[in-house]
């Protein structure tokens, strides 16, 4: 028959399996700071002994570092997931941060039907909080505020999904985002014009995922998307003119 023995299983081990279950659910993110030792120990009810055994389990399979002086947090993932050589082709040719665009218009436009699907209450209740701190900084007028909410908004949204996979790829792309290795993110919300229309496209997606209109909540992530790259090709298009005007003015200057 096909039974083994159960063996009671070590504490350490069960810390183990929450933190890692945290991590893989993105509740814990990387770079974030786990509380101190004794705090944890107390929160999670087992020994400081059992502790460290967990935690030393979790730093030798790369979920977990720990900085002197600083503390424990969850191990950054972007180096892993893309080697340093692939992050600089990217920052070095147009043609990647279209294809981001259009990979991001493809995986997002998805996560959005699902979310609107599956997502919980709490999920949606999230997201639109989200969008009302978007509102506030548009008043504001701080496009690096409304930058930074404009990757938690979609990063919400992948959340809820539900979906493991789609969400630590997406987070490891909005990491290269926010490094600015495919372009400047306060470029979007630089113009009047162009920060009124991205909180309007923000504002159709949070109203179909809170109507929990799945195929409404799709186009409006395609429509917002496809402004995006429209935009940016427009961006770059007046880069490229205004080099070349530069160029004519010197030569014109040097005539006289």
């Amino acid at each position: 028959m096909p039974f083994q023995k159960v063996h009671p299983e070590k504490l350490s081990g069960a810390v183990v399996r929450q933190i890692e279950l945290l991590i893989l659910r993105g509740i814990l993110r990387p770079g974030e700071r786990l509380p101190s030792e004794r705090d944890l120990a107390e929160r999670l009810g087992v020994s400081r002994p059992s502790l460290r055994e967990a935690i030393a389990e979790l730093q030798d399979r790369g979920l977990l570092v720990s900085r002197p002086g600083a503390g424990l947090f969850v191990a950054e993932v972007l180096g892993a997931a893309f080697p340093e050589a692939l992050v600089q082709l990217f920052a070095r040719h147009d043609e990647a941060l279209f294809d981001y665009i259009a990979f991001r218009r493809d995986i997002e436009a998805m996560a959005a039907e699902r979310a609107a699907r599956r997502g919980s209450d709490t999920d949606l209740a999230v997201i639109d909080a989200i969008f009302r701190r978007m509102e506030a900084a548009h008043e504001k007028r701080n496009p690096a505020d409304e930058a930074r909410l404009d990757a938690e908004f979609h990063i919400a949204i992948i959340e809820a999904s539900h979906n493991l996979v789609m969400l630590h790829v997406m987070r490891a792309m909005f990491d290269l985002l926010r490094a600015g290795v495919f372009y400047n993110r306060q470029i979007m919300f630089s113009q009047r014009t162009t920060r009124a229309m991205l909180l309007d496209q923000h504002r159709a997606i949070n109203a179909a995922l809170q109507a929990r209109d799945a195929p409404g909540a799709r186009a409006a992530v395609e429509r917002h998307l496809s402004y995006v790259e429209t935009a940016l090709s427009d961006h770059l298009q007046s880069e490229r003119n205004e080099a070349i005007a530069r160029q004519r003015l010197e030569q014109v200057a040097g005539r006289g």
